[in-house]
């Protein structure tokens, strides 16, 4: 089956006001290009849900099989520049325009009625959110970001079972804002069960919305630590009870140190892996260009000497101007992977 897709001239025509009237409002000015805006918006979204399914048409020919499979879409997409990241993004919202259109719940001229961002977040939602959201663009509503995420917002908190019927109970009552209520469902959501009780438990007892805050403060800091623990390689080289520890931590109302401190550690794990790579790497090639060099070529090898200072097993490394002119020497030791104790750089 061939499809066709025919566009209304009309809708590529902007009525942009002019920059040099002075008798038009600021307000009336924004008025304008915020309606043009919307239109491009429009435009665009009917233009990256067909360009997703042609990619899906490309993809799906080449899992027909034989040697090279895939290779055909691959070769598609550099010949247009297009990252697979981008398609398969393409891909998913053509399945959403397709799932949303196609069982009923979204007239298919309704899709104008979106704007890009909007469509997306709505393909994203829970069904009854997309129920509600495309009755509404059924009926000639024009749908916004902002209506989907509040929408959104209203249902999650009214309904999540992570948490206490306390919560949803007041939120149902219009007695808490939704907008305080959602994010705390975003990160309690991020949890293990076995963390999620004692949460629950301090929302029971003071259902308000300064409690909602801290708890929704402690949740996002629990789990950036647990993240950041998982990672970890030197949380590897003992047994550690980290629920334990961030059990004291709550205790000492200290999560939010704990929590930097994770993330601060892993980022130097990062850096010192990526310093070690480069240190290898930087080792080899002035070892290689030493080799290649000799006395005829003295200006290089003072260059060479002066890559050696960061190439050696100690190296010496300028902080600048901003640390007082101070050196940091760093010395490297590598070891053999099964010793206990994890590398060292001193």
């Amino acid at each position: 089956m061939t499809s066709t897709i025919s566009l209304d001239p009309s809708l590529l025509h902007l009525d942009l006001p002019d920059p040099e009237k002075d008798d038009l409002s600021n307000i009336e000015f924004l008025d304008q290009l915020e309606k043009a805006w919307a239109v491009c918006d429009r435009f665009d979204l009917q233009t990256e849900i067909w360009r997703g399914r042609i990619l899906r048409v490309v993809r799906d020919r080449e899992k027909r099989g034989g040697e090279g499979r895939g290779a055909g879409f691959l070769l598609w997409l550099r010949e247009r520049e297009i990252s697979k990241t981008r398609a398969y993004g393409l891909i998913q919202l053509a399945d959403s325009a397709d799932d949303l259109v196609g069982e009923g719940v979204l007239e298919e001229a309704s899709v104008n009625n979106f704007s890009r961002r909007a469509f997306i977040e709505t393909a994203q939602a829970a069904p009854e959110v997309q129920q509600m959201i495309s009755e509404a663009a059924n009926e000639g509503q024009e749908i916004t970001r902002k209506q989907v995420r509040q929408l959104t917002d209203e249902f999650t908190s009214a309904t999540s079972p992570l948490l206490p019927e306390e919560i949803r109970e007041r939120t149902q009552s219009n007695l808490l804002p939704p907008r305080i209520v959602a994010p705390l469902v975003k990160e309690l959501a991020k949890l293990p069960e076995a963390q999620l009780e004692d949460l629950r438990k301090t929302l029971r007892e003071e259902p308000e919305i300064d409690c909602i805050k801290d708890v929704t403060s402690t949740a996002r800091w629990i789990s950036k630590s647990l993240d950041a623990s998982l990672a970890l390689r030197a949380f590897q080289v003992m047994d550690l009870n980290l629920e334990k520890a961030m059990e004291e931590a709550k205790r000492l109302d200290a999560m939010g140190l704990l929590a930097d401190a994770c993330s601060q550690a892993q980022a130097i794990e990062s850096s010192v892996l990526k310093l070690h790579t480069a240190w290898r790497r930087l080792g080899g090639l002035q070892e290689r260009l030493w080799l290649e060099s000799g006395t005829s070529t003295p200006y290089l090898r003072d260059v060479l000497n002066i890559l050696q200072t960061l190439s050696g097993a100690t190296m010496r490394v300028s902080l600048g101007e901003l640390s007082g002119g101070k050196k940091l020497r760093l010395q490297i030791v590598e070891e053999a992977a099964d010793q206990l104790e994890p590398p060292i750089l001193g």
